[in-house]
């Protein structure tokens, strides 16, 4: 494949990825938030901030995956095989990050579920 036809196809692929990465996101976290506002009894502020987080991760493990998955075969030491590399690199380091979000969040929603637990038992011994 030459060279020129590889910078159409990225041009080409690229803004359509980041286009449905964009219109997805957007649907699901428009309405997640109802979803969310469920989730903390009606809380919005804790419920906005945590629906944006989880939209961050989306949208860093999805461009992520999408720079990945950019590398076509090369077989040569070209322009074309930087802009491959980087693409991996910048694609796995995103990944990572967000990874490294939802692991965040678990922690937080496993420290809401401990203080939960707390506070019930905290209840059973002040009956008792």
């Amino acid at each position: 494949m030459e060279t020129t036809k590889t910078i159409i196809g990225y041009a080409i692929y690229l803004p359509i990825a980041l286009f449905l990465t964009y219109y997805v996101s957007k649907t699901l976290f428009k309405n997640g938030k109802i979803y969310m506002l469920d989730i903390f009894k009606g809380r919005e502020e804790i419920a906005e901030a945590t629906n944006k987080l989880f939209e961050t991760g989306f949208y860093l493990l999805n461009i992520g995956f999408a720079l990945m998955i950019l590398e076509m075969d090369v077989y040569d030491n070209t322009y074309q095989t930087l802009i491959e590399l980087l693409s991996y690199k910048i694609g796995g380091f995103a990944i990572y990050l967000g990874i490294m979000l939802f692991i965040n969040l678990y922690f937080f929603f496993r420290g809401k579920r401990k203080a939960r637990e707390a506070q019930q038992q905290e209840k059973i011994i002040f009956k008792a």
